[in-house]
């Protein structure tokens, strides 16, 4: 009996993964890969954590942290170049054009190889005249051994952003399993060199360093080697394919895409702030608990939602109009679906935080539990016809919005809490209210795209 249902669920996983569109199947094996890997990542991050925390203690370890944070800053020089690559990578590839791609992609590489040596040359000039404690706020004597570690994590930012373009080719490719899976294999990597570390040296910030930044660097090396040999061997970078002449198109589109980021990394910033100067530390701490909570059910929909947009890009450019709507309509069910996973989650919050934080460690009312759910539900809403038509590059309603959206943002926020009086779920409500786009604009725009019902040129651009 139990081998009869164990050929039965075989034959049903088989034919799940081998029945319709050609687009649709590639979907499904990569969300189900990425969910694997995602696990196996979140799996790998948690035994980092304290191996590396007992490795230089937990204050070299913040050292850490926070020089790492100041550095990421750099990905904003990136200037949205590669998720316009993205999409014109798609668009041609989708068009069968494969000199254009070749052209796309040698131009990136040469652009953000420009700018980041640029970038790097300056620090290397400027690093000499930082006073890295004052900035750390730490031991005075720890200057030369922060200063190196800067330069080696700086190098690694600065390597990282052009060799990882080929991760934003395969997710151009409508394949993110493998992008994700040569972020797991530095983890992997990583993992190893802490372990041997652990086994064989002192605790060192400098080694902590190198093996965490070389680790992903030499898989990133060995992606690109192994795909430009092998399956993107017609759209490996060459110089005599870098034309400048298309360097406007990808800046203008990847502009866009920046500046709509930006803003959103604005508003993510500014709460903590906002609640620190209206409430008190203390309740900074329970509104980034009920958003990592909640945030469990955006991470479940980015595994779904990451293959549409590349998809959407090959689909709207052959006219497969009906594969976007069954796409949309499949991505709805997925959204009903974590709608009563994520009130499940609701119904027992207050157990989970007790559990997991301790008993009385942090007081969490149930409106800020409520209003956090509420937000994660708008946000997967508008997810999917917001991530339809980032693939396509209708982007104008989405950048005016995204200019908006931190002013309004604020103003609505600062309102709800000094006129109306509300608690620190004010935050959560101006979130929904600000992201205005997504939840109205959006579907209204892929509505007109779709069936075309109108001819004004701002829903297509």
């Amino acid at each position: 009996m139990m081998a009869n249902f164990y050929l039965k669920a075989r034959e049903f996983i088989k034919s799940y993964f081998s029945k319709g569109h050609e687009r649709s199947i590639k979907a499904k094996k990569n969300i189900l890969a990425s969910f694997l890997i995602k696990v196996l990542s979140i799996g790998i991050s948690l035994l980092l954590v304290p191996l590396t925390i007992n490795y230089v203690n937990s204050s070299r370890y913040g050292i850490w942290l926070t020089l790492s944070s100041i550095v990421a800053w750099l990905s904003f020089f990136d200037i949205g170049l590669t998720q316009g690559l993205r999409n014109r990578f798609a668009e041609a590839k989708a068009r069968n054009d494969d000199s254009i791609a070749q052209v796309y992609v040698s131009t990136t590489y040469a652009l953000l190889a420009i700018i980041f040596v640029v970038i790097w040359i300056v620090f290397l000039f400027l690093n000499n005249f930082l006073s890295w404690p004052r900035i750390l706020n730490v031991a005075s004597d720890m200057q030369t051994e922060i200063s190196f570690l800067a330069v080696i994590v700086f190098t690694y930012f600065c390597l990282s952003f052009v060799l990882k373009i080929i991760t934003t080719i395969l997710l151009a490719d409508q394949q993110p399993a493998k992008s994700s899976l040569i972020d797991l294999m530095g983890q992997i990597i990583s993992l190893i060199f802490i372990v041997i570390l652990v086994k064989t040296t002192e605790g060192s910030l400098i080694n902590l360093g190198i093996a965490l930044c070389v680790s992903p660097l030499l898989v990133l090396i060995s992606a690109n080697l192994i795909f430009f040999t092998g399956t993107y061997r017609k759209y490996r970078p060459v110089v005599s394919k870098v034309h400048f002449v298309h360097a406007k198109d990808l800046f203008n589109l990847g502009l866009i895409f920046f500046i709509i980021q930006f803003a959103g990394i604005i508003q993510f910033q500014t709460a903590n702030i906002i609640i620190a100067r209206n409430f008190g530390t203390e309740d900074v701490t329970a509104y980034n608990i009920v958003f990592k909570y909640f945030s469990v059910l955006n991470m479940i929909f980015t595994i779904f939602i990451t293959p549409f947009w590349s998809a959407s890009t090959e689909a709207y450019q052959k006219n497969d109009i009906e594969w976007i709507r069954n796409g949309i309509k499949k991505y709805t069910i997925v959204n009903i679906l974590l709608v009563i996973a994520g009130t499940i989650m609701l119904v027992f919050s207050d157990t989970v935080y007790r559990l997991w934080l301790g008993e009385g460690k942090v007081e969490i009312t149930f409106a800020l539990s409520l209003w956090g759910f509420m937000y994660f539900n708008v946000l997967m809403f508008g997810g999917k016809y917001v991530n339809f038509l980032n693939g396509i590059s209708a982007l104008r309603i989405q950048f005016i919005s995204s200019i908006l959206s931190p002013f309004i943002y604020v103003g609505v926020a600062i309102l709800l809490i000094r006129h109306f009086q509300l608690g620190v779920y004010s935050l959560f409500i101006a979130s929904i209210i600000a992201n205005f786009n997504a939840f109205i604009l959006a579907p209204i725009q892929y509505n007109r795209i779709i069936r075309k019902r109108s001819g004004a040129a701002i829903w297509y651009k």
